[in-house]
């Protein structure tokens, strides 16, 4: 027996809280629909046959009305004929019609008012399975929001921010100790790349400077 067969009783507000409390309600929901689904189909077949009947007992109605009709007027031209027997068969003809018509009659009624009853309900069960498939599309779109929270929170639980601050403090630190260690490697590889006539040509112009500063200097004291 499906879901919705067993449940067939509850409103779909009962339904929809079952749902929302199961652990994967998107499998459960879509089950509901194909359960669903396979009932209206029957519902379909089960309409179908019944006004299959209520258009079985119309017609023979009708028929037998149709016959009453007809019996009466061959009654009145036996009658007018003065053809006693054929007349009384006739109308005796006419009497059974009747009574088949009263009983077709009563089962058209009866039939009628079935179908009409299955047509509500099979109206009914669409309603329903229309809005179950709606329904479906919010239970998704909650249930993978809720998903993605979850993992998000999962990987947020390992994630420190102080450890994260510390781990970028030391970064910067290797950086800047690079950074120093480069800059000496270059001072010292150029002033091991130079040759002895740049040395010589330095401390002649250094030797300059100190000649033109002690002239200068030389200067003042004359004053």
């Amino acid at each position: 027996m499906s879901i919705f067969k067993r449940l067939r009783d509850l409103t779909l507000s009962n339904v929809y809280a079952l749902i929302e409390k199961a652990e994967d309600p998107i499998k459960l929901t879509d089950q509901y629909i194909r359960d669903m689904q396979e009932d209206l189909e029957d519902a379909e077949k089960a309409v179908a046959a019944q006004i299959a009947l209520e258009k079985k007992f119309k017609q023979l109605y009708e028929e037998q009305t149709q016959l009453v009709e007809k019996r009466t007027e061959q009654a009145h031209i036996a009658a007018q004929a003065q053809n006693i027997d054929l007349a009384r068969r006739a109308l005796e003809e006419k009497n059974a019609a009747e009574s088949k018509a009263a009983e077709y009659k009563a089962s058209f009624d009866q039939n009628k008012a079935l179908a009409d009853n299955l047509r509500e309900k099979l109206d009914e069960m669409r309603k329903q399975l229309t809005e179950m498939k709606n329904k479906r599309e919010t239970i998704a779109a909650r249930y993978n929001a809720a998903k993605a929270q979850e993992q998000i929170n999962k990987s947020m639980a390992g994630f420190s921010t102080d450890s994260a601050a510390s781990g970028l403090k030391r970064m910067e630190e290797k950086m800047l100790q690079m950074e120093a260690r480069a800059e000496a490697s270059n001072e010292l590889n150029a002033s091991k790349g130079k040759s002895l006539d740049e040395e010589f040509a330095n401390l002649n112009k250094n030797k300059a400077v100190e000649d033109e500063l002690a002239a200068l200097l030389k200067q003042y004291e004359q004053k």
